[in-house]
């Protein structure tokens, strides 16, 4: 060192702090996540078409609810409801879906998660979890609302109020298996590109693609065909686990003794769509 070179001290310190750990950041990125998919935290117009959404489907609890309490007649059941509200989450998965995703792979911070602590499996469960509990919460709280509607606005008694709530959890978990199916769906075709509106397109079209192909199905004159016509589309899929769980449920959709099938193709849809995730973040934690 030369004896005019000066070191200057401009007070960088070594951290002393808590480092939290794998936990936090995991906790971090579903916290993230959940807010980004409401648009929370965000501009206003990324809150538009996620809370049009939500606008939409708790009105039709509200409205489902006033007529319920005022008639007594049910014009849609919680399973049934999570049913016809199925188009509007596909629309908010496509929506959603990059938002979670495909951000962080066209502004390239991917590196910068995977550095440390934080592994590819830790990331893809925290956007999972944010993104199922973003569309469970979408379908459960209108399903709440009805549930209110129904035990609460009339004079029953609290052996009622019990039996609405039995109807209401089995509503529950099928919105979540709803859930585990689109978020399975939407996140692993996001993940394929930086692109948002590719992804939106292409989440859009695996499930209104598959539509058609159930039609054609439906109507071979094979029983056999006509009962496992709907394992061809994710949409009539989780419907007829709904319907073998719940009997009666979805009076237009035959499954006749296919019932275990469409589950074990529902839990393996789910598995690999999750499976899939976690190979290719693992590779794109590894460049």
């Amino acid at each position: 060192m030369s004896e005019s070179s000066v070191i200057h001290d401009i007070g960088y310190q070594r951290y002393t702090g808590p480092r939290l750990g794998r936990g936090a950041v995991f906790g971090a990125i579903y916290v993230h996540g959940l807010r980004a998919a409401y648009g929370l935290g965000r501009s206003a117009k990324a809150k538009i078409f996620p809370w049009l959404v939500v606008g939409i489907v708790t009105l039709v609890a509200v409205i489902l609810a006033a007529v319920r309490s005022q008639t007594g007649i049910v014009p849609l059941g919680y399973l049934e409801f999570a049913d016809a509200m199925s188009w509007l989450i596909i629309f908010f998965v496509a929506i959603v879906a990059p938002e979670l995703v495909s951000r962080d792979l066209r502004a390239g911070v991917l590196p910068l998660y995977f550095s440390r602590p934080l592994r590819a499996a830790d990331y893809i469960g925290a956007k999972v979890a944010a993104m199922v509990t973003a569309v469970w919460a979408l379908l459960a709280v209108p399903q709440f609302i009805m549930f209110l509607g129904a035990a609460f606005t009339t004079k029953k008694g609290m052996s009622d109020v019990w039996h609405e709530l039995g109807d209401l959890l089995p509503g529950w978990g099928y919105s979540l298996l709803w859930a585990l199916v689109f978020t399975g769906i939407g996140l692993l075709v996001a993940s394929l590109t930086g692109k948002r509106a590719f992804a939106a397109g292409g989440i859009v079209a695996v499930f209104l693609m598959t539509t058609p192909v159930v039609g054609v199905l439906s109507i071979l004159p094979s029983t056999d065909a006509q009962e496992m016509a709907g394992l061809a589309s994710p949409m009539s899929l989780v419907s007829g686990v709904g319907e073998w769980l719940v009997p009666s449920a979805h009076p237009g959709l035959m499954i006749g003794r296919y019932g275990p099938v469409y589950a074990i193709e529902a839990l393996t849809l789910v598995v690999t769509c999750l499976l899939l995730l976690l190979a290719r973040y693992r590779r794109v934690a590894a460049l």
